[in-house]
């Protein structure tokens, strides 16, 4: 084999024994079915790198990397999530091995293995934390919402940033636990048999929300600065949670993204507004 051709299997074979390593080790995180694809599939992502070996006469490490990233993408947005990235891996290997299986035929039995894959890992996980989705994204949208709308007012109104931070936990605390409260009692008049848990997810995720965007009132002087940090971090939680959705639920990135940005900048420069037209009412002076 040529220079080109032997890299090139090396990299499938290197391919091949990371996913070997990742899928052993999520598989001791899941039970039942589950495990038992899993450990199946990890089975078959080895005998695909002896395969490679065979021809190529060469032992490859697996990508440490990817092992430590797909495992704790596991352990902190769950196994969901790290399945999900997975499959993204097995679509672009399908198509490595699509692409070079015109001149190798010993691809061609990865490649139907790689699009069974696939199938299997679709509907392989089920996690409590997904069916709990809209009562997460309620709490996080009213959250956002609420909060940068309000913060935005306080800080033209109150122009210190101590007071802006008192005033937003207060007002974000109080409608965390309504907003609970809310939910609990909408999930129950449906008969849902979880509307506890419910309120749970959208109580926490509400709190942390609030946390999070009035953190910057409490460590930076200027309510400007603060403002602009408590915006940018309000940004990066809509684009973590949409990325996240896009990976489990398979929902469009850019539309959902640009949705939940609007309505919450949106809220905050309309209150933004009201908080410098109140002060000249009231004659508040800076």
């Amino acid at each position: 084999m040529d220079n080109d051709t032997t890299k090139l299997l090396l990299a499938f074979q290197r391919n091949e024994i990371t996913e070997f390593y990742v899928y052993q080790r999520l598989a001791a995180l899941v039970h039942g079915k589950n495990r038992e694809t899993i450990e199946r599939i990890a089975a078959e992502e080895q005998k695909h790198y002896n395969t490679l070996k065979n021809y190529t006469n060469t032992a490859v490490a697996p990508s440490r990397w990817r092992i430590f990233k797909y495992i704790l993408l596991s352990k902190i947005l769950g196994i969901t999530f790290a399945i999900k990235s997975m499959e993204r891996g097995e679509q672009m290997a399908q198509a490595a091995y699509a692409q070079a299986g015109e001149n190798f035929t010993v691809l061609e039995p990865l490649l139907a293995d790689e699009q069974r894959h696939e199938k299997e890992l679709i509907e392989i996980i089920h996690e409590e934390r997904l069916d709990y989705i809209g009562a997460i994204v309620l709490g996080l949208n009213d959250a956002l919402v609420e909060l940068t709308g309000a913060l935005a007012g306080l800080s033209f109104a109150l122009r210190e940033t101590t007071l802006v931070a008192l005033a937003g936990l207060v007002t974000g605390i109080a409608a965390s636990l309504s907003m609970a409260a809310s939910a609990y009692l909408s999930k129950k008049s449906e008969g849902d048999a979880n509307a506890v848990r419910s309120a749970i997810y959208t109580g926490i995720t509400y709190i942390v929300t609030v946390v999070l965007l009035v953190l910057p009132f409490l460590i930076l002087p200027d309510y400007h600065i603060a403002l602009v940090a408590t915006l940018v971090i309000g940004i990066c939680i809509i684009a973590f949670f949409t990325y996240f959705n896009t990976v489990t639920r398979g929902t469009p990135f850019r539309r959902n993204f640009l949705e939940m940005a609007a309505l919450s900048f949106g809220v905050a420069l309309i209150s933004f507004l009201v908080g410098i037209v109140l002060r000249q009412v009231f004659g508040i002076e800076a």
